[in-house]
């Protein structure tokens, strides 16, 4: 018997975000329990992914298979590996997070703030499921739709420029990919399967634009270096749930697209312009980094910090070792801790100050001893601290860069030099010191919502610090399999 679970973990946030719009804006907090209940069903429906896994195998699992589109032989085509069943569950959990952390923040529209958030969590996960590549580009670009409502209602004074610039953004990059996947149902004989793709012949001189026409799309999604501009601006003006969303699980969408269609389709192409994507990654991973040290605005430096993080990610990409493809994919779940986390403490101060500027605070500790001691956490983490999440993947990538250039290894490493200096120099000017502002003086420490917030990723931080085997042991095979189709040569035409 086929089973239904991914359809749940897509329809069951979206459905229960289209309930919490239906409940009005008259009647608030009947929305929040049912964004509240709603996402937490789609945390449960994700657990079986967890529990019947077969980490033994390199195949998709739980595939489903219908027809969608008759007449150009597109299916609603799902399966999952070990890549995409941790950043569903990362998306789920977060999801619950966001919903619970809004609870008393946000007065407007509050049922269609909720709503937004399910629905754009079922379409995210719909991006981690699709195995049909129409499939795919269609959950990828609605994800663009409640995110642009998101900051362009409930974000901060430029907000309708940060919201546009995000949309234009991540659009343009997405229409080079519609245009080599068109290409490429044509080279696949009629088909959109991303099994027919991954077997389609090509001669290097058409992978190499179809690999660059990904390429913009993922670039602007991580992002990379250049092309990163409108994450700091969208970062600013997003309400906290919108940042948290963003950091923890958007950014991840330009990753996985890496490895689920640029790497398998055409990796002769990958491998000839691996060198290229190591450079721009080093670029974010050292330049980015000293970016973030002389930003004046908390959650500036914080979006700069994630634009350095996420360089490890493509740089564990493109070295094309398990070592390295897996260090990369700790990274994305590690940073959706970590940065959701960094994102939900400034939205703590700000939701008492209304101020995100380092210059306003000083001795936060003094009123807020519980906070700063989960905010020195996570700023630890985020520097790369052994013992906490932040460390296994960097680790991880830095020894699989180490066995291919020195060089490239000791620019990536300088990460945790850079990421030391911008993030405790912050906490040390915000939280510690003498009280100057009287409105600090008037702070006062987390509340339980709060406190459970921040509870659960510390304990989520500390759990994939100290103990990573169990998202290992999920990676290993469907990291060998990915790393399969990314042979060279593997599907190269020969002769064209």
């Amino acid at each position: 018997m086929e089973t239904v679970i991914l359809s749940l973990v897509i329809w069951v946030p979206i459905v229960a975000g289209l309930l919490v719009l239906a409940a009005g804006e008259t009647r608030p907090q009947v929305a929040r329990v049912l964004a509240l209940l709603g996402s937490l069903a789609g945390l449960a429906v994700a657990v079986p992914l967890w529990t019947g896994f077969d980490r033994s195998s390199g195949d998709f699992q739980f595939v489903e298979l219908k027809p969608w589109i008759d007449t150009f032989n597109v299916n609603y085509h799902l399966g999952i590996d070990g890549m995409s069943l941790l950043l569903i569950l990362l998306n789920c959990l977060t999801t619950v997070l966001v919903v619970i952390a809004g609870w008393d923040v946000i007065k407007q529209r509050v049922s269609q703030y909720m709503a937004a958030f399910l629905i754009l969590s079922g379409l995210m996960n719909g991006v981690f499921c699709a195995l049909d590549a129409l499939l795919f580009y269609v959950f990828f670009e609605a994800t663009l739709i409640p995110m642009f409502i998101i900051i362009g209602v409930w974000g901060g004074p430029n907000r309708v420029y940060a919201a546009v610039k995000f949309f234009l953004y991540t659009l343009m990059g997405s229409l080079l990919t519609l245009i080599a996947l068109i290409y490429l149902y044509n080279a696949a004989n009629g088909s959109f399967s991303l099994f027919d793709l991954y077997e389609v012949q090509l001669p290097l001189s058409v992978q190499v634009p179809i690999f660059i026409a990904f390429m913009v799309a993922f670039a602007v999604k991580v992002p990379m270096w250049p092309v990163h501009t409108w994450l700091p601006d969208a970062h600013v003006e997003a309400p906290t749930g919108g940042s948290v969303v963003l950091a923890a699980v958007m950014l991840k969408l330009g990753g996985y697209g890496f490895l689920r269609l640029s790497l398998p389709i055409v990796p002769d192409a990958s491998h000839e312009l691996a060198g290229f994507v190591i450079a721009l990654s080093l670029i974010a991973v050292v330049y980015i980094g000293l970016v973030a040290l002389v930003q004046a605005d908390m959650k500036k430096l914080i979006a700069y910090s994630s634009i350095s993080h996420m360089g490890f990610v493509t740089l564990g990409i493109f070295i094309f070792s398990a070592q390295g493809v897996e260090g990369a994919i700790l990274q994305m779940i590690s940073h959706g801790f970590i940065s959701g986390a960094m994102f939900l403490c400034v939205g703590v101060m700000y939701d008492r100050m209304h101020s995100r500027m380092i210059a306003d605070y000083g001795g936060v500790a003094n009123k807020m001893p519980v906070f700063a001691a989960l905010f020195m956490f996570f700023a630890m983490a985020n520097s790369g601290l052994p013992g906490t999440s932040g460390f296994v993947g960097e680790w991880l990538v830095i020894l699989a860069t180490m066995q291919v250039n020195f060089w490239y290894a000791a620019l990536a490493a300088s990460t945790l030099i850079f990421g030391a200096a911008y993030t405790l120099w912050m906490y040390k000017r915000v939280v510690f010191g003498a009280i100057v502002n009287p409105h600090v003086a008037e702070l006062t420490d987390l509340n339980g919502r709060e406190m459970l917030v921040l509870g659960v990723l510390a304990i989520a931080v500390l759990m994939m610090g100290l103990w990573p085997a169990p998202l290992g042991e999920v990676l290993h095979e469907s990291v060998n399999e990915i790393l399969r189709l990314a042979t060279p040569g593997r599907k190269l035409l020969i002769g064209m």
